[in-house]
């Protein structure tokens, strides 16, 4: 039996390049960073990753370029951030719409499940159950019954087919066993101003999209998804606590990294984000926002998202929404 003889050359270009790559992981980050968010600037995902991007640049010692690439809900952004080289210098920062889209979309160029390593969930916010006041109902039981007895006349606002607030509403539908009609608009921003205006009733939204409007009276909550009420608005009752304690979608908004990044960035960037989300400047900006911090650990949140994905899958089968 003959022993494969390995050239002594061979073996130390190998050593060489583990040693070249040990270093480089060692000395990463040597320049800045990009985190691509996949929507417009000043909304609740950009405001969420560029205040953990400025504390992340602190720990890290290099600046973090946030580039907004908004469009077709969320999926420029993505494909571009999956394009990337995955050598810990581009970072998506993705959304439930996200975890939406994997299902939503037939032809999807990348996959945030294989075409990704998740880091870490940032920060995560309940829907709020909204009504126009001139809704003449005070409980998510009285909205049911309201529902059912106008259901000519009743009808919810998203902001697009296939978004949280599309869903959300269907499952209340659903479980309410009332034909709610559902207004998609081109946005949430549209579809809120139409809320204000007394154009469509009831909306799902996310809750830091309209807790101002709640707090001055321009819009009544009834309810926040989820098994707890919120701290924001502690007068309003959970969804656990109505007849329908299902309603319990939440979104969230998680730092990604290309798949292939050494893991031992990986690794870096991970505990770097646990570490910026605990701050308690960026837990008090968070919270400001009617955020909830997280900050989970890699392998955690790689679990909660491939479970999302699962998850909004049956909601838009049910739905019977697609975006094509």
């Amino acid at each position: 039996m003959h022993k494969a003889i390995i050239p002594l050359r061979s073996l130390v270009v190998a050593a060489a390049l583990a040693l070249t790559s040990i270093s480089a992981m060692a000395d990463y980050p040597e320049r800045p960073l990009r985190v691509i968010v996949p929507f417009a600037a000043g909304g609740a995902t950009d405001v969420i990753a560029r205040t953990v991007a400025q504390a992340m640049s602190v720990r890290l010692g290099q600046s973090i370029v946030v580039e907004n690439k908004a469009g077709a809900n969320g999926n420029i952004g993505g494909a571009a951030a999956a394009r990337s080289e995955p050598d810990g210098y581009t970072l998506l920062m993705a959304t439930s719409s996200h975890a939406i889209n994997a299902s939503l979309y037939q032809k999807l160029s990348y996959s945030l499940t294989r075409d990704f390593a998740a880091l870490s969930n940032l920060a995560s916010v309940p829907l709020l159950l909204v009504v126009h006041p001139s809704v003449p109902v005070n409980s998510v039981s009285e909205l049911a019954a309201y529902a059912k007895a106008n259901a000519a006349s009743v009808n919810y606002a998203s902001g697009g087919v296939g978004t949280a607030s599309h869903l959300s509403g269907e499952q209340f539908s659903t479980l309410a066993g009332a034909k709610i009609t559902h207004v998609a608009y081109k946005g949430g921003a549209q579809a809120l101003n139409d809320m204000i205006g007394g154009q469509v009733q009831i909306m799902f939204a996310n809750l830091p999209e309209v807790l101002s409007l709640v707090q001055s009276g321009k819009l009544k909550a009834l309810a926040v998804t989820g098994s707890t009420r919120h701290a924001a608005l502690p007068d309003v009752p959970a969804f656990s606590e109505t007849p329908y304690p299902g309603m319990n979608l939440r979104s969230w908004f998680g730092l990604f990294a290309p798949a292939g990044t050494p893991p031992a960035i990986v690794e870096k960037l991970a505990q770097t984000i646990v570490q910026s989300v605990a701050d308690p400047a960026v837990q008090e900006r968070l919270k400001g926002l009617g955020a909830d911090p997280v900050g989970d650990d890699q392998a955690t949140f790689q679990k909660y998202v491939n479970d999302e994905v699962a998850r909004w899958a049956v909601l838009v089968k049910q739905s019977g929404a697609t975006a094509e």
